[in-house]
């Protein structure tokens, strides 16, 4: 990279978000960008999720760019190899290597008020943009709890995220600590293995059965020969999703049906009843995520998996405490504990107008414009921001709408023409936040009486959408620019950017 490159737009991360905000920008005819990558090839969380068992648990169909459909999906739910392969094969169709830097993780990244750029330190060098657009996810930075003792565990202790293949786990006593996505695929996986698996849950989830079977090459054939048959098949996921959010948004009172469907799977395997009542929930199902596995309940019902229907609290050597006092020796542990999600890493390093970091400026939890655009950061965009994530459908959807909305920011940028940036009004972003709040009331995911990773440390959600993705889509389809303020370079001498005010005129 060069010592002083600057670029109109630098892309954080190349993810399903970065990949897709790198096509989108080409398809504006924007070819003056970077993608910075921290890791040595694409992928995200696709790259780093590399588990046994590692699959997604939405629709493979669907869980692909519109733009770039894969008609040889070889399962109905891909697996982490697939969807890692599918991202390496859009990056190369639409020619991004070219732009990808990889090895370039960002530390710092400051805006220039007088000259109306980000200056942006990363492991490679230093360039400048006049865009960013951060695109790390919410589910990149693994969160290990602090548990006295555990820097003094002999054994071999690891992340999902950041799995050992040279650590052999056949014939280890093996700790599972969580029982989220990942937790639930990781056991059945290591369970064989292993000479005994214990799992330490904190909390149960509800599951229901995974409907994953291998697509036949007859179905593939026909995805190949008529594209609009891929398009169908599509379109009838996304659909059968949104006729379910209305219960998960307005009315979580009719997932009462959902849970004895999921009580059902659960006793279809689990026979000892006092397991199955370990494994009941005592929240209403959604509240969090709604997990798939057919392979779960049984692994748990074999013989060398003992469940600890209790958290860790501490270690002592080799022995794994639980807070209610059940006790285990073991050789690894491995943590499921999720990601720093309301609390993103990246957000230490962006560093805005007034000089304060975007993570003071979150102190109190997380808000952006139309899930994009926060005060006091011009020019600075988010994918998978606040209050885009989904509890029933794909994310790829809601990448997409955010896509739209970054499309139409570059071209309000070329219209309003020379040195400019845009940066959202408070005013705008305590309209759109207070909406959100509002509508999140009586979803499930704040009435249903759990605590999940949807709350940040105030207790507030700021991941998840109160709706459908067609009406975030509507939401997202244009920039008004009523909701920023333009500003412009300062009159030589005054050293920061004033506001164009014959721009908000025009507004």
């Amino acid at each position: 990279m060069a010592e002083h490159e600057h670029v109109r737009v630098a892309v954080v991360g190349s993810g399903f978000g970065g990949l897709g905000a790198a096509v989108r920008l080409r398809r504006e005819g924007v070819t003056d960008f970077v993608v910075l990558e921290r890791a040595d090839s694409v992928g995200g969380t696709w790259r780093d999720n590399s588990y046994p068992g590692c699959a997604c648990d939405v629709p493979s169909h669907l869980y692909s760019f519109s733009f770039a459909p894969n008609p040889d999906w070889p399962r109905t739910f891909s697996g982490q190899e697939h969807i890692r392969a599918y991202l390496e094969h859009v990056t190369d169709v639409f020619r991004l290597r070219p732009h990808i830097r990889l090895n370039s993780e960002v530390k710092r990244m400051t805006w220039d008020a007088e000259k109306l750029r980000w200056d942006i330190e990363t492991a490679s060098g230093r360039l400048s943009a006049d865009l960013v657009v951060s695109a790390t996810g919410p589910l990149s930075d693994p969160k290990i709890p602090e548990i006295p003792g555990l820097d003094s565990f002999p054994g071999k202790v690891f992340h999902s995220a950041r799995w050992d293949h040279d650590y052999d786990l056949r014939g280890k006593r093996v700790a599972m600590v969580g029982t989220g996505a990942s937790a639930i695929q990781i056991v059945p996986a290591i369970q064989p293995l292993a000479r005994n698996v214990t799992l330490f849950q904190r909390t149960p989830p509800w599951v229901m059965p995974r409907m994953d079977r291998a697509i036949s090459g007859a179905e593939r054939w026909l995805h190949r020969q008529l594209p609009f048959s891929t398009q169908a098949r599509r379109a009838l996921l996304w659909g059968i999703r949104e006729l379910q959010v209305q219960a998960f948004t307005k009315r979580p009172g009719e997932l009462g049906a959902v849970e004895q469907l999921a009580r059902r799977n659960m006793a279809r395997a689990i026979k000892d009843p006092a397991l199955r009542a370990k494994l009941t929930p005592d929240y209403r199902i959604g509240c969090k995520r709604i997990l798939l596995s057919s392979t779960y309940y049984p692994a748990l019902a074999q013989p060398n998996v003992d469940v600890v229907a209790s958290g860790l609290s501490r270690v002592e050597g080799s022995k794994l405490v639980a807070a209610d006092g059940t006790e285990a020796q073991v050789d690894a542990i491995v943590f499921g504990t999720g990601f720093h999600v309301t609390d993103m890493p990246i957000a230490d390093r962006v560093v805005g107008a007034d000089g304060r970091t975007l993570a003071e400026a979150w102190k109190g939890g997380m808000e952006a414009l139309r899930g994009a655009s926060a005060a006091g950061f011009p020019n600075w965009m988010t994918i998978i921001g606040p209050n885009t994530g989904l509890g029933n459908s794909s994310m790829i959807l809601m990448i997409e709408s955010q896509l739209n909305y970054l499309a139409d920011f570059v071209r309000q940028l070329d219209v309003l023409g020379g040195r400019v940036a845009l940066d959202a009004r408070p005013e705008a972003v305590r309209t759109w936040n207070h909406r959100v709040q509002e509508r999140m009331k009586r979803t499930v995911w704040n009435t249903g009486g759990c605590t999940s990773w949807y709350l940040d440390a105030n207790g507030r959600n700021s991941t998840i959408w109160p709706g459908t993705t067609t009406e975030f889509r509507r939401a997202t389809r244009r920039v008004d620019l009523a909701e920023y303020e333009v500003l412009r370079p300062a009159p030589r001498g005054s050293g920061s950017a004033v506001a164009d005010e014959s721009a908000e005129a025009a507004v």
